[in-house]
C-alpha cells in the first residue's frame, strides 16, 4: 500500500553536499566516509510522513512510495536548508568575543543565535547565521525500511528524533508511560528544551494516546555499613 501523509515509517538515508557525506543513519556509510562517531546511534529513523520531521524535499518524495522503495534524490535549496540570505550576515566588534575569532569558528551570539565566523577584517568579525548548508543542492539516497504500526515504537521513535535519547515506553490503555533516565534534567538541557516538542508531537501524531506520564525513578545507594 502506498505511503500516505500521517503514516509512520522506518527510514534509512544518507545526505551529501558537493559529494561529501554530511548526515547518515547507516553506520557502514559513516565509517567508509571517515565520519563515524562512537557516541552516535546509527539506525533507521522513525518518522511521521508529511510532518517535516526531515527536510521537505525528502519528506515529499516519500509520499506515494511503497515500503522497500529506494532511490537517489536531488533536493534544491528551497526544499532543503533554504537559500543563502545576505541579510543573515552580521558584523561584530572583535572585542565582543571571549576567544579570538577565526574563520570557520562556531559561535553563539546573544539575541542572534548560533553562527559561523566567515571573515575577520581589522576590528570587525563577520558572522553568518545561515544554516551551513543553506544555498546548496543536496543529494540523498534513501530506503524505506517499513511501516510502523505500534504506538510504542512510534513514541520511542519521536523521542529519539527530537531528543536523541532512547527511553522505555509502555502503554496502559490510552496512556503512554515514558521512563526517563535518572537525572536527565540535570545532565542535559536538550531534554528540558525538547520535552514540549516531544509531548505535542505524540499527541498530534499518535491518535490512540490521550495522556502522557513522564516517570523518574531513583534508588537509594546503600553504604557498606548499611548492608
Amino acid at each position: 500500500m502506498p505511503i500516505q501523509e500521517g503514516d509512520f515509517i522506518r527510514l534509512n538515508y544518507t545526505g551529501y553536499a558537493n559529494g561529501i557525506l554530511f548526515d547518515t543513519t547507516v553506520e557502514q556509510k559513516a565509517r567508509e566516509a571517515g565520519v563515524f562517531e562512537e557516541e552516535k546511534s546509527y539506525q533507521p529513523k522513525v518518522i511521521c510522513v508529511g510532518k517535516q520531521q526531515i527536510i521537505l524535499g525528502l519528506d515529499e518524495a516519500i509520499i506515494g512510495k511503497e515500503p522497500g522503495f529506494e532511490e537517489t534524490l536531488e533536493v534544491p535549496p528551497k526544499k532543503a536548508f533554504g537559500e543563502h540570505e545576505q541579510e543573515l550576515l552580521r558584523s561584530f566588534e572583535k572585542k565582543s568575543f571571549s576567544k579570538k575569532p577565526e574563520r570557520g569558528m562556531q559561535v553563539s551570539i546573544p539575541d542572534e543565535g548560533k553562527g559561523t565566523v566567515v571573515n575577520v577584517i581589522g576590528n570587525r568579525v563577520i558572522v553568518d547565521f545561515n544554516h551551513p548548508l543553506a544555498g546548496q543542492t543536496l543529494t540523498y539516497t534513501y530506503h524505506i525500511e517499513g511501516i510502523v504500526e505500534g504506538a510504542t515504537e512510534k513514541i520511542t521513535g519521536l523521542i529519539r528524533l527530537y531528543s536523541g535519547y532512547d527511553m522505555e515506553v509502555t502503554l496502559e490503555g490510552s496512556t503512554a508511560l515514558i521512563k526517563l533516565p535518572p537525572g536527565i534534567y540535570y545532565a542535559s538541557r536538550t531534554w528540558l528544551n525538547m520535552k514540549p516538542y516531544v509531548t505535542n508531537s505524540i499527541f498530534d501524531n499518535v491518535e490512540e494516546i490521550e495522556e502522557i506520564k513522564y516517570i523518574e525513578n531513583y534508588i537509594k545507594t546503600k553504604n557498606e555499613s548499611e548492608e
